[in-house]
């Protein structure tokens, strides 16, 4: 699990071309929700281990902005880098592990 936001966010093309399942997580590190959120993934990805990428979003961010990210966290659900699911400010470590569950299928 990454534990730390990327400052720099990969290009979309990038991420449409990775092979597998990846979880993509939008956020901040300030964000009291991303914070609160970040035992719940952990504990989901300790279940289901995938590709995590943590991507600071903000103004000016325009990868956020290209998967329509309104509220932080967004989790973000990719399958050959194709989005085939989304939660937004998790509340539970289970809704995650089952859309990671779903992902990993």
């Amino acid at each position: 699990m990454e534990t730390e936001y990327a400052a720099a966010e990969p290009k979309r093309a990038e991420l449409e071309a990775l092979p597998g399942a990846t979880l993509l997580e939008f956020g901040s590190p300030w964000c009291g929700w991303c914070r609160r959120a970040q035992p719940l993934i952990a504990e989901a990805l300790a279940a289901y281990p995938v590709r995590h990428l943590k991507v600071a979003d903000g103004k000016g961010k325009r990868l956020g902005r290209s998967y329509k990210v309104k509220l932080w966290p967004t989790l973000v659900f990719l399958r050959d880098g194709a989005e085939v699911g989304r939660l937004v400010r998790p509340s539970a470590a289970a809704e995650i592990a089952e859309a990671l569950e779903k992902l990993a299928a």
